[in-house]
């Protein structure tokens, strides 16, 4: 149904999109290749499921450090795309607060409107971000949650979910060090808290008091398992832009990521050329079209005409910050995550192929024919073009057939090779580093004899669907790479889409005689 290749096993967030580029579903996964399988897996997907499966034409992802996250940026897309196929709620769960109330023996609470009394944390945009803190709080300090205060300890007491401070089994004082605990939590001072945890459990473990210090360290554990829970959810009123790169023989690989009030809203991705000043190049021309955000966090210096520049086209202050450790750093490092698997995955594909068919050159344009046909009706050839590991479909071809009017694949192939590059080499164009014919040895053979005709050495290769087998010229026995070689499931990629782009046409030319 669509390739896999190049979806990580990270969590993060998976975008549907239509043939008009639209977004029509986005879903969350703890694993997203793991995830996406499941649409080609299961056989009996429900309806609604299918038809927005023949709507789908490209799948986009963003990937994040943990699967809160990926919740939290799924709610975000959600509410600025609309896609299709989401389900659409009412904000009801959206933008709520914690109350810490100012009653005696404070309880934490659930509050919409601001219409309780005591101190608010939040707003929360995600519901499942807010039950998840509000759960830990009340497990981790066994705060209690009843709305009058018992004369006798109940039930959450004697399943040790409440310390049951309304019969004094656990003194004023004692609660009021866990409600500041709580405190320390809901203002984000994770780091802090853990500190004094551990200085407390230090002092319980010297004294001898060992259940009191064991109670410390689930405390501290589950204290630094919520700290890691949502890095791009920050209560924010302004907007940031994070921007890094990698640099690659001698590219640039650029992604920014928007950030709206806190959360990751958007992203973008960049490749151009390198030149020393690239990056305030990139900055002047991209912020001379777009928004221009209250923050830059960046990883490297800019100089004060472009901070003075992105200043007056916003007619405020810009903070430009480039941070060396901390929330932000990780923020920048996210990026640079997202850059590896976007870009270099494919890229890296390409140096594996380049090795197992010792190659001199990387194949950083690779093109793949395939042969259709109907019994011998309505024969036609395909050509699919791979750029540095990515189909190129602007450079994707198709032929009909001319000089073929019985089955004969291997003399199929041998018309769309000579069409192919004579035309190539008339008008002087780019040719491929390396050609891949979907067959068997006669195929490749009969590919082989066009490109000597036409004085053309270019490597080529076939691959033979039953076993698929590798047959390369001068060599009599095939390959059988393993199944999970990285080089295999490569070719297999590029072979498999030139099969669909000439089923495709062969189905178009049927329909239209059957229209004849």
């Amino acid at each position: 149904m669509f390739n896999l290749e190049n979806i990580p096993k990270n969590p993060g967030c998976y975008l549907f999109k239509d043939k008009k580029d639209k977004i029509i579903y986005v879903g969350k996964a703890k694993n997203l290749k793991n995830r996406l399988k499941t649409y080609q897996n299961k056989k009996d997907l429900d309806v609604k499921t299918q038809v927005m499966l023949s709507h789908l034409k490209t799948i986009d992802f963003v990937v994040t450090d943990n699967e809160v996250e990926s919740l939290i940026l799924e709610n975000t897309l959600i509410k600025k795309h609309q896609p299709r196929y989401n389900i659409r709620l009412k904000d009801a769960k959206s933008h709520t607060y914690l109350l810490l109330t100012n009653e005696e023996c404070s309880r934490v609470l659930i509050d919409r409107g601001k219409t309780g009394k005591g101190k608010f944390y939040g707003p929360f945009v995600s519901a499942y971000e807010r039950d998840y803190v509000l759960h830990f709080l009340r497990k981790t300090f066994l705060l209690r949650t009843c709305k009058k205060m018992p004369k006798k300890p109940c039930l959450r007491h004697h399943i040790n979910l409440c310390d049951a401070p309304c019969t004094g089994l656990i003194s004023k004082k004692d609660y009021e060090n866990k409600i500041k605990k709580v405190k320390m939590v809901l203002s984000g001072k994770t780091q802090e808290l853990i500190k004094n945890l551990e200085k407390e459990m230090k002092v319980f473990s010297k004294n001898n008091m060992f259940e009191q210090a064991l109670s410390v360290r689930e405390e501290i554990n589950a204290v630094r398992n919520l700290s890691e829970h949502q890095k791009m959810q920050r209560e924010k009123k302004y907007n940031e832009d994070i921007i890094n790169y990698q640099i690659k023989d001698d590219k640039v690989y650029l992604m920014l990521f928007n950030i709206y009030k806190g959360t990751l809203s958007n992203k973008n991705e960049f490749i151009f050329e390198y030149n020393p000043d690239f990056f305030e190049e990139f900055i002047v021309q991209y912020y001379s079209d777009n928004p221009i955000v209250k923050e830059l966090i960046i990883p490297q210096k800019i100089s004060d005409s472009i901070t003075h520049f992105l200043s007056d086209k916003k007619k405020s202050k810009v903070k430009i910050t480039i941070p060396v450790k901390g929330e932000k750093k990780q923020l920048l490092e996210l990026v640079l995550k997202n850059i590896d698997i976007v870009f270099f995955t494919d890229l890296d594909k390409v140096k594996i192929l380049k090795a197992r068919l010792h190659l001199q050159e990387n194949p950083g344009v690779i093109e793949c024919f395939d042969i259709s046909h109907l019994s011998g009706t309505s024969m036609v050839g395909s050509m699919v073009q791979f750029r540095n590991g990515k189909p190129d479909k602007n450079n994707y071809r198709r032929f009909k057939i001319r000089t073929i009017k019985e089955i004969d694949d291997t003399g199929a192939i041998a018309e769309v090779a000579r069409r192919r590059y004579t035309r190539l080499k008339n008008e002087d164009t780019e040719m491929p580093n390396l050609i891949i014919i979907d067959g068997g040895r006669g195929q490749l053979n009969y590919a082989i004899r066009e490109l000597e005709k036409l004085n053309i050495k270019i490597p080529i290769i076939s691959i033979a669907k039953q076993f698929e087998e590798i047959y390369i010229p001068g060599i009599m026995n095939t390959f059988r790479f393993s199944k999970k070689d990285k080089a295999l499931q490569f070719i297999q990629e590029i072979r498999n889409e030139a099969h669909r782009f000439a089923i495709k046409y062969n189905r178009l030319l049927r329909k239209k005689e059957m229209v004849k």
